[in-house]
């Protein structure tokens, strides 16, 4: 995977290669043929001289600037500070005392950090295509938004072998466990959230996700718990053919500190990795502590940051601190030859409109997951930000 280290910012002899206005033709195309015209400078108290351009095509101009993840940003400086602030189990209003800016700053960073991370996901999954080689452990990750009424899990796909994490998929479902009247009474009250198919459509977008990684002929092993939702999604799955489900119920287990059945020890064994994601989102997220003022109150935004998790986790991050192991799950798969910083996962900007992504993704990049139970729920619409 083509990545580029050095921030582009830093450019001296920068050339674009296509042009960043997305209604003009030249937007998705990307040659070193591109034709543009020098349109000057223009300079600021943290960048001096800025080179300025003009697209031959649709006539409009841009800059350098254009091109980089921190567009628009009165303080580009506190990108990669948040950045490493919230896979570090700070909240926003810590970050924001910290910095020294207000914690709205923070929430608007974190949403951009979010969005930028889901495309170089989409950009990783683009280079496996027909490349995968592994088991995959699947499991839904257990979270709410706003309010413990509004539970939903995130589907988790991971390398078995890389440890690294192909996919998330929201599934809102309904709450479980016992109620008292007043509970169940306030839960009638709220809003009716759109499910979406629940567990049983996540896993299916899941499946959709994993199949196109497989080289032609072979087959998406996927271990997973006993739910019936998984087994009726892949039962039903247009690509069944195609995939093979290790089912590992997930067995009565005694007090804490006795000794496993070998029932629950293939079952640990198999969702390893899943089981490993998920106690080190709980450990290093602030607002999926057990025990938290810091929960999410919109679906979208835990998704945002969740996806900067995934790529930390991915490509930042090693996959042991304990043991010498330098390496992370992208470098297993041959995405990259060394551990990136957070400076080189943010040297550029990707755009929606040239990266395909999964149409949950796209959603959700947008901001289409609503929380109905708020009264305000602001989409993505923006034309020039990113």
């Amino acid at each position: 995977m083509h990545w580029p280290k050095t921030p582009i910012e830093r450019l001296q002899d920068f050339r674009p290669r296509f042009c960043p206005w997305p209604q003009c033709s030249q937007h998705r195309r990307s040659t070193p043929g591109y034709r543009f015209d020098r349109h000057g400078y223009y300079s600021t108290l943290r960048r001096p001289k800025v080179p300025r351009f003009r697209c031959r095509s649709c006539r409009r101009s841009f800059s350098r600037q254009s091109f980089a993840t921190s567009y628009y940003l009165k303080r580009p400086e506190l990108l990669v500070p948040v950045a490493a602030g919230l896979v570090a189990c700070s909240a926003h209003r810590q970050l924001a005392r910290s910095l020294g800016c207000a914690p709205s700053t923070v929430t608007r960073l974190s949403a951009r950090l979010g969005r930028h991370a889901l495309l170089l996901q989409s950009l990783a999954l683009g280079e496996l295509a027909g490349r995968l080689a592994e088991g995959i452990a699947a499991d839904h990750f257990e979270t709410f938004e706003f309010t413990q009424d509004l539970p939903f899990g995130v589907l988790t796909l991971v390398g078995r072998d890389s440890w690294f994490v192909f996919g998330l998929d929201p599934a809102p479902h309904a709450r479980a466990g016992k109620r008292t009247a007043d509970q169940e009474a306030r839960r009638r009250a709220r809003p009716v959230r759109p499910r979406r198919g629940g567990y049983y459509g996540s896993f299916h977008r899941g499946l959709d996700l994993l199949v196109p990684l497989a080289p032609e002929g072979k087959r998406v092993i996927v271990a997973c718990d006993g739910k019936t939702q998984y087994l009726d999604a892949a039962r039903r799955h247009p690509a069944r053919r195609r995939l093979t489900l290790e089912v590992h119920p997930n067995p009565v287990r005694g007090p804490k500190g006795s000794p496993r059945s070998p029932a629950a020890l293939a079952r640990d064994r198999a969702l390893y990795a899943v089981d490993q994601l998920h106690a080190l989102l709980r450990h290093s997220r602030a607002d999926h502590k057990r025990e938290t003022i810091a929960f999410g109150r919109r679906l979208n935004a835990i998704m945002e940051r969740l996806f900067l998790a995934t790529v930390w986790r991915n490509f930042v991050k090693r996959r042991s601190e304990r043991r010498p192991d330098p390496t992370t799950p992208a470098m297993r798969l041959g995405l990259s030859d060394a551990p990136w910083t957070w400076r080189q996962v943010l040297s550029r900007r990707l755009f929606p409109q040239r990266t395909r992504m999964p149409r949950v993704w796209r959603d959700l990049y947008l901001r289409d997951w609503t929380t109905p139970v708020l009264d305000t729920n602001t989409r993505h619409r923006r034309q020039h930000a990113a």
